[in-house]
């Protein structure tokens, strides 16, 4: 697979190649707020457990709700909702295709949060893995300036999304995309504020905003759509 100097540098920042080949599973604990839940009349996220699978979208995240018990579960396109025995309380498949009409303009119940929230984190937690994916097109722009083509296996925000990198360091320095579940003109960018270091040394993004994207291509200042905090970011490899 031919990668371009930028998704190198960016590996290579994250962790490198071989570590990202032998990791198995992602345990982050997150915060998130902002206009984006309030709009869909949604609680905001204080501490929650998420558990990402490294090499396929499937992601838990608990709690989903106000329900300290339950938890969203995405697998690949489909979503479903688990008590805290790993009950199955309630399932959709192919969630993508709910959102297109109708009250989901104004309100999301648990499935859709389940949707939403668990793909938006695999694919922000998992970016190094991404990026050495073969089903995704990746295009060098310009350096330091990644297009990504998703497949649509992937659930995602959009099928293509814009990735600038810092050329010294090869960290994310902001992620652009539309988030087309909320609507196709949700023109969005993900900013990185913030990365920090993990006990074992690994290096993450720890502090995002997302706003939406001004007309030339820059984040606007406000409003805040999401505001996510990582608490803890750790990867579990294939031989633990």
């Amino acid at each position: 697979m031919n990668m371009t100097e930028t998704a190198e540098k960016a590996i290579a920042a994250y962790g490198g190649r071989a570590f990202w080949q032998n990791a198995k599973t992602l345990e982050v604990e997150i915060s998130a707020s902002g206009l984006a839940f309030t709009l869909k009349r949604r609680p905001f996220f204080r501490h929650a457990r998420m558990v990402l699978d490294v090499h396929r979208p499937f992601s838990s995240l608990t709690p989903i709700g106000l329900n300290p018990g339950i938890t969203g579960i995405l697998d690949g396109h489909d979503v479903r909702l688990e008590d805290e025995q790993g009950k199955v309380i309630e399932e959709r498949r192919n969630a993508r295709d709910y959102f297109k009409i109708g009250r989901r303009l104004f309100y999301w119940d648990d499935l859709d949060m389940s949707y939403f929230a668990n793909y938006a984190s695999w694919n922000y937690f998992i970016l190094p893995a991404l990026l050495m994916r073969e089903d995704i097109e990746w295009r060098e722009l310009e350096p330091g300036l990644l297009e990504a083509r998703f497949p649509d296996t992937i659930p995602t925000h959009s099928r293509v999304q814009r990735f600038r990198f810092d050329r010294d360091t090869g960290r994310l320095i902001q992620h652009d995309y539309t988030a087309q579940i909320i609507s196709p003109l949700a023109a969005a960018s993900n900013v990185v504020l913030q990365h920090e270091q993990n006990s074992t040394g690994l290096v993450y993004p720890s502090i995002r905003r997302v706003t939406p994207k001004g007309p030339k291509g820059k984040p606007l200042g406000g409003p805040v759509l999401i505001h996510l905090d990582i608490h803890d970011y750790r990867v579990i490899n294939k031989q633990s």
